[in-house]
């Protein structure tokens, strides 16, 4: 029987792709008791985050971290003072907790999505028209469906960048080098974004000497100035080697002496730089193959991604875009709230209220994190700020864990008594910034930091810490004057 002539099943929604930012337009909309459908390439919900992107990645981060941990907290232990990790240590050894951490994640998505009744496919979704989609599905039948509204939600792919060809060995992206069977002795990554410090200070903390080639002037450097430099001054304190604005022009294979695989680089002024390794990190493109999006009159911009309006409406009537395929900050966080907000609109319900404060983790070593206002963004507002500072070495709980390098800034107002963000490097600071978070939605000011408890020890405290900065700031301003 031909697609044309089968009957189409209608759904209020329907979601192609079940990542994070199609999860929860799934979920939103079925909550409001409407009919949902969601399409994925595979058998169960999660998409690239939990096969190659966050779930993995951050497995073998914990792993790191506690190695890494473990040798900088032993101080004075002779016998933990060795390196836990050798050259050559095989990869998936390193990883052996990251089946049960995936199947797990697989089961609490679909049973997520099984009690509130919505329905999940597997297969590859096309449009055949406005409203019209073919699934052509996993087992070979091929399926019509209709909807109203549907939320594109395919995330996105490594970027493939002429000169720079991914061969799966010593030339990986980010959707391959957690297949490496060993670990190289040198890892060279090309990028200075998200992806990029993350894998390679996870490499770092493996023992693996990384080198970062940038064509930017800092990495990660829509951060807080201060907050990256820290970070920089930390991945270069722990060995790593940057090299800043300048383009690489393209990578090779260049085996060794004895026959190994190993990669040159060739910059553009010239310098060249080996490694056994080169992870390409040289930003993502939207993942919109195969979607018919001709049928509905709809293509990506010059970038590769979708363009969408406030409310993430395509200029397809009836579609909607969310997550990577709309491009950065290409981060879960953001994705799963433009995924619910897309299936707000869609159905006609209203956005939710209050001020929109999504808050930033980077899961690099040490961590990253910012929610609001950052010190140059508020002054370029032309906002007078007062800036709070708490270094983790203040702090008993960076002296007990030996995480003395982290800093918690807070901006307020001039006057001290308006909370505007929070930006936080070092151990647990994607946990920590929600503290902020939560402080700005609920308007507390700058006091209510030091007029209530904190446990002791603990990272919180730094709240505390730079609270008192902020006030002890204020207090010699006023007697100044």
């Amino acid at each position: 029987m031909s697609p044309q002539a089968l009957p189409a099943r209608v759904f209020d929604l329907l979601v192609v792709g079940g990542g994070p930012a199609g999860q929860k337009a799934a979920i939103q909309a079925a909550k409001e008791g409407r009919h949902v459908l969601v399409v994925d390439r595979e058998a169960a919900p999660g998409g690239e985050c939990v096969r190659r992107g966050t779930i993995p990645s951050k497995t073998l981060r914990e792993t790191a971290l506690h190695l890494s941990g473990l040798r900088q907290r032993a101080a004075g232990l002779h016998c933990l003072a060795r390196s836990p990790i050798d050259a050559g240590t095989k990869l998936a050894n390193l990883m052996a907790r990251l089946d049960a951490v995936v199947l797990g994640h697989e089961h609490f998505l679909g049973a997520q999505l099984s009690r509130n009744g919505i329905e999940f496919l597997r297969g590859n979704a096309r449009f055949e028209g406005p409203g019209r989609i073919v699934v052509d599905r996993a087992d070979g039948r091929v399926e019509r469906v209709a909807a109203a509204q549907v939320v594109l939600a395919t995330g996105s792919r490594p970027r493939q960048v002429p000169g720079f060809q991914v061969d799966g060995h010593a030339i990986v992206d980010s959707d391959s080098i957690l297949t490496l069977e060993h670990l190289p002795n040198s890892l060279l990554v090309l990028g200075g974004g998200v992806i990029a410090c993350e894998f390679a200070t996870v490499f770092q903390a493996l023992d693996v000497a990384v080198t970062i080639v940038d064509r930017a002037e800092r990495p990660l450097a829509f951060l807080d100035r201060e907050i990256g430099e820290r970070f920089t001054r930390s991945f270069q304190a722990a060995g790593g080697t940057l090299v800043p604005a300048v383009e690489p022009v393209g990578v090779e294979l260049s085996p060794t002496a004895d026959g190994r695989p190993a990669v040159r680089c060739e910059l553009k002024d010239g310098r060249e730089f080996r490694a056994d390794v080169c992870l390409l990190a040289l930003g993502r493109r939207a993942a919109l193959e195969h979607l018919g999006l001709e049928t509905i009159d709809l293509a990506p911009n010059g970038r590769g991604f979708l363009e969408v309006d406030e409310f993430f409406r395509t200029k397809a009537p009836g579609v909607y875009a969310v997550g990577d395929v709309i491009g950065p900050p290409s981060l879960a966080t953001s994705a799963m709230e433009q995924g619910r907000r897309a299936a707000l609109h869609a159905l006609g319900l209203p956005q939710p209220g209050g001020r929109d404060l999504v808050p930033i983790g980077v899961y690099t070593i040490p961590e990253l994190a910012s929610v609001g206002l950052c010190e140059a963004e508020a002054k370029e507002r032309g906002i007078a700020v007062r800036v709070g500072r708490a270094r983790f070495h203040e702090l008993a709980r960076g002296q007990i864990n030996g995480a003395l390098d982290g800093l918690l800034k807070m901006v307020t107002d001039v006057e001290g008594r308006t909370l505007l963000g929070v930006q936080v490097v070092g151990e647990n600071a994607a946990e920590i910034v929600h503290l902020g978070q939560i402080a700005m939605l609920g308007n507390l000011g700058v006091h209510a930091f030091v007029d209530h408890v904190f446990n002791f020890p603990t990272y919180a405290e730094a709240y505390r810490v730079a609270a008192l900065d902020v006030l002890g700031q204020c207090h010699r301003a006023r007697t100044a004057a």
